[in-house]
């Protein structure tokens, strides 16, 4: 996509199953233009109370500033005052068509590769675990995990340059105890 996608967040929950049979939500807003991803919070019960406040949130951490539309979908708990708060930054909410989730692919994309790539690997145990795990994840995929849509660059990287010879040293680095591997360049 071209410059037409910046300024533009997608909104979705991801839901977990414990082994104790508790559904935890995870509210999460993933930026279309770079894919950086912004993890709001983990409830056992999201309503529309706590939606709002996730939102606010974001608006005092300075992460609207330059955001002009949020898409999401008609989930009740996304509500009119949840929306207020991203209409009094400037943004305008667009809600996707009802039975269209392609209408909102990036962040659908998105849940899929945190599934894929981790938690169907990771046996979550609670609140706390869910968090925790997935504040490592984000993080990898965030700041090293490659994207075809960015020129397999990460999302908070530069774009990488042309490839030359490799380095004569590779490291690696474990991410979620080693279910994730990062290699870097290591020091001469």
């Amino acid at each position: 996509m071209g410059g037409l996608d910046k300024g533009i967040l997608a909104c979705d929950f991801l839901t977990v199953d414990t082994p104790w049979l508790r559904t935890l939500y995870v509210l999460f807003f993933i930026e279309l233009h770079s894919r950086r991803v912004h993890l709001a919070g983990v409830s056992a019960n999201p309503d529309s109370a706590w939606v709002t406040q996730q939102a606010r949130n974001l608006a005092i951490d300075g992460r609207l500033e330059n955001v002009r539309y949020l898409i999401h979908d008609r989930d009740t708990k996304l509500s009119a005052s949840f929306d207020d708060v991203f209409r009094s930054e400037g943004a305008q909410v667009i809600k996707t068509p009802v039975r269209a989730p392609k209408a909102n692919a990036i962040a659908e994309r998105w849940v899929r590769s945190a599934r894929e790539e981790c938690l169907d690997h990771v046996l979550i145990l609670g609140h706390r675990h869910l968090e925790r795990t997935l504040r490592d994840y984000v993080g990898h995929y965030d700041s090293e995990r490659p994207h075809r849509s960015l020129a397999l660059a990460a999302p908070c990287q530069p774009s990488p340059e042309t490839r030359g010879s490799p380095p004569t040293e590779i490291g690696r680095r474990d991410v979620l105890g080693g279910l994730i591997h990062e290699y870097y360049a290591a020091a001469a």
